[in-house]
């Protein structure tokens, strides 16, 4: 009986050891052969295999509602703080390029000056990034939404009463860093406790936020602006009231339980050096001694997310309008149709993602996009925008979870948020860009084509050569290489870059159950 107990637990040791190492994505070693090797599986791993599927229903394959039946009210409670508040900041963004045309009529100034106050958003996201994730991670993720969309507010009504060019870009910029600030947050709000299961098709709904404050700020544009002259100051007024709602709702919850797991194993570690400062110092160095490597390669693949977004997005409508003469009316259903693709593709995708891999399914979005951009520039009507939308924003609803298990849980709000940010300010210049190629050439269906090309060809590159960590887990029981509390013997074998023993910790549990059984 022993024997058989002896022989249970030590397969029990080994599948546990194997499934930890599933999950570890070990720091890289710069030796011909590890190159090689790696070179090698980016096309290789593109391919799940045949048992990875078997072990899933068709049901559970094409229905990307089915995870969700895991969901609690909490879990489900945290996801829509964090949805909404992503969702609002998208419309405060979009709502300036809506308005290109307007304001630069009224500011007597060019398309070009004005796409300039998209710019200095983009820019300015990085520093709130910054900011804002760091004091999130060390001191707690509530306040900080908190105090970002009420900065929000206070600058989308400013906006509506600025007077001369220049405050209007000042304001601009002050909205960057606030909106900066809000996107790591909220993807940590929204997914930190959800299950494993669900965080594919949770992912791409998160991320489709960003496409659903587009499609509301089309709407509100409409019932708005074009309905009354010279009103788009209205809407930057309307734009500061919802989030009133969103602050309240946050203000009565406490932190995430992932995060408050978290924070208790950080204040051990601020107790022993009496400053949290200190112990969020020490972790930070550590986590990026650790995979500076990979950030540099998030901020990369960021860079070329955010130039498909911004690239196909906004100066669309000015597309629209300025060269193809399609009335406000027409405008406004190309502009819907476009938004309901890329919440389309954000389901479709992000849940495939989660049985094919995250690069495989983005790489599928942006092959979608690539078939679709000579009749997206060249033939614009609704259902050239929807499957152009669809690849785009599909391929971005698996950046949240990507991004999130790419992160060690101690910085994922940092990290997450910077990466996204940095790729942002690379790609902030993107609608200046084709505004000034429009000068030259004077057609916005070519500008945009060429640049869209461009872009996805980097990023097909970007995504071929990454790693990819599905099913890291997200919680303080991840203590691979992307975990800063790993253990002393765990550190010493990361430097040495060999595997992390995990017996001498399963022995520990291995004793009480042989004395149990026997």
């Amino acid at each position: 009986m022993a024997g058989s107990i002896h022989t249970t637990n030590t397969q029990h040791t080994a599948a546990s050891v194997e499934e930890h190492n599933k999950h570890i994505v070990r720091p890289p070693k710069f030796t011909s052969a590890a190159i090689k090797k790696y070179c090698i599986t980016r096309i290789t791993d593109l391919w799940v295999g045949w048992d990875e599927l078997r072990k899933y229903s068709w049901y559970e394959v094409v229905n990307p509602f089915d995870p969700l039946v895991e969901m609690n009210l909490h879990q489900w409670n945290f996801f829509f703080i964090g949805f909404w508040g992503w969702t609002w900041d998208a419309l405060d963004f979009f709502i300036t390029s809506l308005n290109v045309s307007n304001i630069a009529a009224e500011m007597n100034v060019s398309v070009k000056d004005v796409s300039w106050g998209i710019t200095l958003v983009l820019m300015l996201r990085t520093v709130g990034a910054v900011i804002f994730g760091a004091i999130g991670d060390t001191y707690g993720r509530k306040w900080p939404y908190i105090i970002n969309l009420s900065c929000l507010m206070v600058i989308q009504i400013g906006t509506g009463f600025v007077t001369t060019f220049r405050q209007f870009l000042g304001l601009r910029a002050l909205f960057g860093v606030a909106m900066g600030g809000l996107y790591g947050i909220c993807a940590a709000e929204a997914l930190s406790d959800a299950p494993k299961k669900a965080r594919g098709v949770l992912s791409g709904i998160f991320q489709e936020g960003y496409a659903f404050g587009y499609l509301l700020a089309v709407i509100f544009q409409r019932a708005i602006t074009d309905t009354t002259p010279k009103s788009w100051r209205a809407l930057f007024w309307f734009s500061a009231g919802p989030p009133v709602i969103f602050i309240t709702w946050r203000f009565f919850n406490p932190e995430t339980e992932s995060y408050q797991r978290l924070k208790e194993r950080f204040n051990e570690g601020a107790a022993q050096k009496n400053s949290k400062v200190a112990e969020f110092k020490s972790q930070a160095k550590k986590a990026l001694s650790q995979y500076w490597l990979i950030t540099i390669y998030l901020v990369l693949m960021m860079a070329g997310f955010n130039f498909s977004s911004h690239g196909s997005q906004d100066l669309y409508p000015t597309m629209l309008t300025a060269q193809y003469k399609f009335s406000e009316d027409k405008t406004t259903v190309v502009n819907v149709c476009a938004n309901l693709g890329a919440i389309a593709g954000g389901f479709v995708i992000a849940h495939l993602s989660q049985f094919i891999g995250r690069r495989t399914a983005i790489l599928i979005g942006n092959a979608i996009s690539g078939i679709m951009i000579y009749f997206w520039a060249f033939i614009p009507m609704w259902v050239t925008a929807f499957f152009m939308q669809f690849g785009i924003q599909g391929s971005w609803s698996v950046v949240p979870i990507h991004l999130s298990e790419l992160s060690p849980p101690q910085f994922r709000s940092f990290v997450s948020g910077v990466s996204y940010q940095l790729g942002n300010l690379v790609s902030s210049a993107s609608s200046t860009i084709e505004a000034t190629i429009e000068e030259q050439i004077n057609d916005y269906g070519k500008t945009m084509a060429i640049f869209i090309g461009a872009v996805l060809i980097y990023l097909i590159i970007v995504i071929l050569i990454g790693p990819e960590n599905r099913g890291a887990e997200l919680g303080i029981e991840r203590d691979d290489e992307y975990s800063t509390y790993a253990n002393d013997s765990e550190d010493d074998d990361v430097e040495r870059g060999g595997d992390i023993d995990l017996e001498k910790d399963i022995k520990g549990l291995e004793k009480p159950e042989l004395e149990h059984k026997e």
